[in-house]
């Protein structure tokens, strides 16, 4: 039970984000703060309504333009991880990919 209250407590709300970025820079709402960040305003309207998630670039803005540390920035909005797991697959070359570049280096050759 008290694993629930937790997760209940730190779920993901970007809403808590925006609001308080509004508030700490002193912004009226959603257009002024997407004017701030340098962003196109449906940006801000679909991170508010879930249909994209706050992106590492955004965050990064985020920081330079409140001050927050992105720790902060991250606590704000309900992340709450402590680390990050990246699939090794990400950095392996797709099969082909340096068989193709090698076949079309020799035909150029030719």
């Amino acid at each position: 039970m008290e694993n629930t209250k937790n997760t209940e407590r730190y779920q993901y709300d970007p809403n808590h984000l925006l609001e308080t970025l509004i508030q700490k820079l002193n912004l009226k709402n959603d257009a002024a703060l997407s004017r701030a960040l340098e962003v196109a305003p449906p940006l801000i309207s679909k991170i508010r309504h879930r249909r994209l998630p706050v992106g590492a670039s955004l965050l990064i803005r985020m920081h330079e333009v409140s001050d927050l540390s992105i720790k902060d920035l991250r606590e704000l909005m309900g992340d709450r991880r402590t680390k990050f797991r990246i699939s090794d697959k990400q950095f392996k070359p797709k099969e082909g990919q340096n068989g193709a570049a090698q076949n079309g280096a020799s035909q150029t050759g030719t």
